[in-house]
C-alpha cells in the first residue's frame, strides 16, 4: 500500500512538473529614443508615421513627430467622455477607449476620431458588464479589447483586478471570445489594472498595468485554456504604465508616456528570441 501512495505521489508529481507554467522571463530594457513635451500626456499615446496624440481624458492632442510641435487640440463634453484612456491608429482612423471610470455601474464605449482634423466622427457603444475598457486594438480582421477592473476606486464589487479581461469582436462588435490575464501579470497590475497593450511585429501582445515602468510580452494560449500566456518582462522605467502605441512605420519603436514629467517617450525595444 505504502508504495502505491508513494508510486501514485511520484506521478502526481511529474504531471505538476510537466504541466507548470514556464515563468517570464526577464527580456532586458527598452532604450529611449526620445522625449516629447506633452502637457496632455496624462492616460496614453498613439501614434502613426508622422505624428503623435496624447490622449488625457476628455482632451486629445496632436503633434508633429520630427518637430514636437503641436499641431491640433480636441477637446470633448466631460459629461460624454469623462475618461479617454487610450487611442490607436487604425486604418486611417484614430480609435479610442472610452469609458466612465470611476463611476460605477461602469460603462464603455469605442470613440472614433479623424486623425487628420480630430473631428469626432462615430460612437460604437458597448454599454456595461464587462469591465472599464482600457485599450482597444484590431488584428486579423477581429477587435481585441482590454476591460480593466479595480480593486478599490473605479471598482465594481465583486469584480477587482483579477477580474481584467481581453475581449475578442467580430466586425460587428459581437463578443466572439476572451481570456483572462496570468496571475504573474495580474500582480503587478495591482490594486489597478492594464492600462495599454497591442500587438507588436512579433504577433505577441505587448500589455502595461497602471504604474509600473513595465512592458509585459503575453501570448494568446496555444495548447489550450482562456488564460494567456506571460512570455516576458521587458523594463521600460522611463514610462510608468498608462496606455502606449506601436509606431508600425518604424518596427520596434513603442510609445509611452511619463504621467509625472507629461512627457511621450519614444522607446525601442526588442522582443525576445526574436
Amino acid at each position: 500500500m505504502r508504495l502505491c501512495i508513494l508510486i501514485l505521489a511520484g506521478l502526481l508529481a511529474a504531471t505538476a512538473a510537466a504541466s507548470a507554467v514556464e515563468p517570464p522571463i526577464d527580456a532586458g530594457k527598452a532604450e529611449v529614443v526620445r522625449r516629447y513635451p506633452a502637457p496632455e500626456a496624462r492616460q496614453g499615446v498613439a501614434v502613426d508615421r508622422d505624428h503623435i496624440y496624447a490622449v488625457a481624458n476628455w482632451t486629445i492632442a496632436k503633434y508633429d513627430k520630427k518637430t514636437g510641435a503641436k499641431l491640433a487640440e480636441w477637446k470633448g463634453d466631460p459629461q460624454r467622455f469623462p475618461h479617454i484612456n487610450s487611442c490607436t491608429v487604425i486604418a486611417k482612423e484614430l480609435v479610442c477607449a472610452s469609458s466612465n471610470f470611476p463611476a460605477v455601474p461602469h460603462w464603455s464605449a469605442v470613440e472614433i476620431f479623424d486623425p487628420k482634423t480630430l473631428q469626432h466622427r462615430r460612437t460604437v457603444p458597448l454599454g456595461p458588464g464587462t469591465g472599464s475598457v482600457t485599450w482597444i486594438e484590431r488584428r486579423d480582421g477581429a477587435w481585441y479589447a482590454a476591460f480593466a477592473n479595480y480593486d478599490g476606486k473605479g471598482g465594481e464589487p465583486p469584480r477587482d483586478h483579477r477580474h481584467t479581461a481581453l475581449v475578442k469582436f467580430d466586425d460587428q462588435w459581437r463578443r466572439v471570445g476572451a481570456w483572462s490575464f496570468p496571475e504573474t501579470a495580474l500582480a503587478r497590475f495591482a490594486p489597478m489594472s492594464s492600462s495599454g497593450g497591442g500587438f507588436g511585429p512579433d504577433g505577441r501582445l505587448w500589455v502595461t498595468g497602471h504604474d509600473h515602468g513595465e512592458l509585459y510580452i503575453l501570448a494568446l494560449p496555444s495548447d489550450g485554456g482562456a488564460v494567456l500566456e506571460h512570455l516576458a518582462t521587458v523594463q521600460a522605467p522611463d514610462i510608468e504604465g498608462q496606455a502606449i502605441d506601436w509606431d508600425e512605420s518604424e518596427p520596434g519603436m513603442i510609445y509611452g508616456i511619463s504621467r509625472s514629467r507629461r512627457e511621450i517617450v519614444a522607446l525601442r525595444v526588442r522582443s525576445p528570441g526574436r
